[in-house]
């Protein structure tokens, strides 16, 4: 078999290229077959993904090296119909998908799993609808609205303003963190509201955020969503709010230590599908890859349609 990989070398202040590297040495020692390409700017991922699962005749490994911005694109360039089974070396910051996956970080013992073990998993993937109904995104851990996409954004702004002005990137493990609490001081929660499985609407006066979710984790280790199971065809959806800001601090802190639970200001609820209306336009993000300011947003689960190696 013929393994493609698709490397981010940025990744995660140059870990991608790095882990590429031992990669590559465990492939020559083993005498596997490989193909690799290297992405230098946002969209690579996508054409790249698109070209090698078109018109494929035989199976294929498609095998992304980065973050899950990364898988994100590779997600959205796939043509699933196809028979391409996508494998994950988490190489990046945040790494939530490798993290709900169990997908060692130790790049050597990844790629061992998947050439000599090679467990394929069918999992769920959600699909993002914005109001306009010209921006459609998969996603594969999870879509949000408000704080958590405001973060992200953030985070990708310091990295371009930062770029070139120093030997290294400055926004390392810890970027979630600084920037979450910048962007917490800074965030105006919303009145909306979501409706569930078209038949169920839920009504909030100050949203912080509202999340989509697949898999449990996201914005580098956060577990918004306690339930999620990637296989059972039910997105979770995680909703922060309260009139009081300072009183959801404790709530975003068990959220990175113990995992969200319904109480006061999380509300979790399980649908297929849902609509969800902010009064305000707000940004929004899917697997931490920033779209504009939306109002309106359609999300919906994929039932085990994506082939994942393990």
């Amino acid at each position: 078999m013929k393994y493609f990989f698709i490397v981010n070398p940025n990744a995660g202040n140059g870990r991608g290229l790095k882990k590429w590297n031992r990669i590559r040495a465990f492939l020559d020692r083993n005498g596997l077959d490989y193909d690799i390409f290297f992405t230098t700017a946002a969209g690579d991922a996508a054409r790249r993904a698109r070209e090698l699962s078109t018109d494929l005749e035989d199976s294929a490994d498609v095998i992304t090296v980065g973050g899950d911005g990364t898988v994100n694109e590779v997600l959205n360039g796939l043509r699933l119909l196809a028979p391409v089974t996508l494998g994950y070396i988490p190489s990046g910051t945040g790494n939530d998908f490798a993290r709900s996956m169990h997908i060692s970080q130790n790049p050597v013992r990844a790629i061992r799993n998947f050439v000599r073990e090679r467990r394929v998993e069918s999992l769920d993937y959600g699909v993002l609808t914005c109001g306009d109904g010209e921006t459609v995104r998969r996603f594969v851990n999870s879509t949000g609205a408000g704080y958590d996409a405001a973060v992200c954004s953030g985070i990708a702004k310091a990295k371009r303003n930062a770029n070139g002005r120093f030997p290294f990137n400055p926004f390392g493990r810890f970027s979630y963190v600084f920037e979450g609490i910048r962007q917490f001081l800074l965030a105006r929660p919303s009145r909306g509201y979501i409706i569930l499985d078209g038949d169920r609407r839920v009504e909030f006066n100050n949203i912080l955020f509202v999340s989509s979710h697949i898999h449990p984790f996201e914005g580098g280790g956060f577990r918004f969503a306690t339930y999620a199971d990637p296989k059972d065809g039910m997105l979770e959806i995680c909703v922060i709010s309260g009139k009081n800001k300072l009183a959801l601090i404790p709530v975003l802190c068990s959220g990175r230590w113990k995992g969200l639970k319904s109480r006061r200001g999380v509300r979790l609820f399980q649908c297929r599908e849902a609509h969800i209306h902010l009064d305000r336009g707000m940004p929004v993000h899917t697997d931490g890859e920033v779209i504009r300011n939306q109002t309106d947003m359609d999300v919906r689960c994929v039932q085990q349609q994506l082939r994942v190696l393990r």
